[in-house]
This record gives C-alpha cells, sequence and structure tokens, in this order.
C-alpha cells in the first residue's frame, strides 16, 4: 500500500509555471503505475498524465500535451508535474495516485486512464489560475 502527499500547489497567472510533488512512502514503489489527477468545481476527476515507475514512457492528456511534463525519482520515491503555459482552465484541485501493477495489466494501455483503476490517493492540491 502506498501513501502519497502531494505539495506545490498554489496561484499563478495566465502563462505561468508550477512544479508539484506526491511524494510516496511504502514498499513496492517501482511497481506502481503513477498518475496526475484534476477536478475541476462541478466536473469529474480527470487523467492529467501517467507512467509507469518501471517503464520509459509517459502520456498525456490532450489537454495538457506539450504543456506539462511528468517525471519521477525513484531515488526520492517522489513524483513530479512540470506545468508550464498554465491556462485558466487548469484551475483544479490536482492529485497523484498509484496502483500497484503487474506487467500484464500494464501492457493494457485503457487501462491506465480509468480514474477508478488507480486505488491509493494523495489529499490533492489546489492550483489557481487567473
Amino acid at each position: 500500500h502506498v501513501q502519497l502527499v502531494e505539495s506545490g500547489g498554489g496561484s499563478v497567472q495566465a502563462g505561468g509555471s508550477l512544479r508539484l510533488s506526491c511524494k510516496a512512502s511504502g514498499y513496492n514503489y517501482d511497481r506502481n503505475c503513477l498518475g496526475w489527477f484534476r477536478q475541476a468545481p462541478g466536473k469529474e476527476r480527470e487523467v492529467v498524465a501517467h507512467l509507469y515507475v518501471r517503464g520509459d514512457e509517459t502520456f498525456y492528456a490532450v489537454a495538457v500535451k506539450g504543456r506539462f511534463i511528468i517525471s519521477q525519482d525513484s531515488t526520492k520515491e517522489t513524483l513530479y508535474l512540470q506545468m508550464n503555459n498554465l491556462k485558466p482552465e487548469d484551475t483544479a484541485m490536482y492529485y497523484c495516485a498509484a496502483r500497484r501493477v503487474t506487467e500484464s495489466w500494464i501492457s493494457d494501455g485503457p487501462k491506465r486512464w480509468i480514474v477508478s483503476n488507480y486505488d491509493n490517493w494523495g489529499q490533492g492540491t489546489q492550483v489557481t489560475v487567473s
């Protein structure tokens, strides 16, 4: 079971940048699919970006591709989200989440995009863009 704590949210003007961090603790960090998600008021939670700790690829929602960068540092067991050229529509509560996975699960790409497939969640950090 992975425990997750986000930090780095805040208020920024449009065009600005923020970097979110998510410190993980628990066993088998490298056997997890890790993701960033966001939820704006009145909207459903959505996937922003995700990666498999043991893999090389990163995946992004269309709305953030080219502006956000997801990365992780295994030595620190920390997930990051670098957010550049922020827009007002990026305003939301941002969450990191994890799911311990097998190689067969991670090979099924569509599964990674389903919010309910992630079972370990942080408390969230607010991002406000004006």
